[in-house]
């Protein structure tokens, strides 16, 4: 699955628009967790914990999101975004964007580039 944050995928022509797609997930840490982010809080700087949520957040939000595209029959995603959010103590992370048919631009043709003329050369399935 291809996932861009641009409007077009460089090399590939967008055969056909299926939709937006989503992930969502809202997480809390432990009380554990919180206590110890809590302290390290008081004398400033990165907070381990709350970064390994956010970055596990982003990586779950962005599995679902593509998994729905695939549901779809999308083989790519433009226009993804990211959108957090936090609801009393829970942190809220969204991944969105359009799932799309792509098709890799063949070698010879406007727009083509090594990968995507490598890539259409190959059977597709």
């Amino acid at each position: 699955m291809i996932v861009v944050t641009t409007n077009d995928i460089p090399g590939y022509r967008i055969q056909a628009v299926l939709g937006e797609v989503m992930g969502l997930t809202v997480r809390s840490l432990n009380i554990g967790t919180s206590i110890t982010a809590g302290f390290r809080s008081i004398g400033g700087g990165e907070i381990p914990e709350y970064t390994k949520i956010m970055y596990e957040s982003r990586q779950e939000v962005m599995h679902r999101m593509a998994a729905e595209a695939q549901q779809r029959g999308a083989n790519a995603i433009v226009a993804m975004r990211f959108d957090t959010d936090s609801i009393d103590r829970f942190s809220e992370v969204c991944a969105y964007g359009t799932a799309v048919i792509a098709e890799p631009i063949g070698a010879g043709q406007p727009g083509a580039t090594g990968q995507s003329a490598q890539l259409a050369g190959q059977p597709q399935g």
